[in-house]
């Protein structure tokens, strides 16, 4: 199986990387679309800031690339809120696969939100074998709002989906590589389930 991670600047890739070493899976860091079209599986990736990843993207031809793959592709953090429509971080125009907007955590809870958190409401093969309430690895300031395509929630002052899935893309807000026993199932989950 050739899996490729979306290296196009925005992110700790490596801990991705090592994650799925771990699971027995080798994989590619690559910007290369020729590379990330060949692939089984894609992992897009994403840490920093939403408009300056966004211009990375369009500087590299990736933005118009990724909503165009057809094999399964996951979004991970900054990675599954640039597939939404829109984030009010930097106030970016997203690659509009999933059809929700990314809004920021008002100041009744604190910014950003940082450890470790439930997921419930699991609708998705990502979480064969994972059972809700499961705590997952979080850090964000941003979030986006429950929507016909949420795959699973967490609740950080309001009821959020920290999990999204539309045809073959996958995006989740937690880090899986960050996420213990549990967030290397749900890599494990991606890979040998997704279609």
């Amino acid at each position: 199986m050739k899996i490729v991670i979306i290296n196009y600047g925005a992110g700790n890739i490596q801990s991705i990387k090592f994650a799925i070493e771990r699971l027995g899976y080798k994989a590619i860091l690559s910007n290369d679309p020729e590379e990330i079209k060949a692939a089984d599986k894609v992992i897009f990736p994403g840490v920093g800031e939403a408009s300056s990843a966004m211009a990375k993207l369009r500087e590299s031809g990736l933005d118009t690339l990724i909503p165009q793959l057809t094999q399964p592709v996951l979004g991970i953090c900054l990675g599954m809120q640039l597939m939404c429509n829109y984030t009010e971080e930097g106030n970016t125009k997203g690659l509009s696969i999933f059809n929700v907007d990314v809004l920021r955590f008002t100041n009744k809870v604190k910014v950003p939100q940082i450890g470790w958190n439930q997921i419930r409401d699991l609708k998705s093969s990502l979480f064969n074998n994972i059972t809700p309430d499961s705590f997952i690895y979080l850090v964000h300031s941003f979030y986006a709002p429950v929507c016909e395509e949420t795959i699973c929630t967490t609740d950080y002052g309001i009821n959020y989906s920290s999990g999204l899935q539309k045809d073959n893309f996958y995006g989740l807000q937690f880090h899986p590589e960050k996420s213990s026993d549990i967030g290397e199932l749900i890599l494990n989950n991606f890979l040998t389930n997704s279609k």
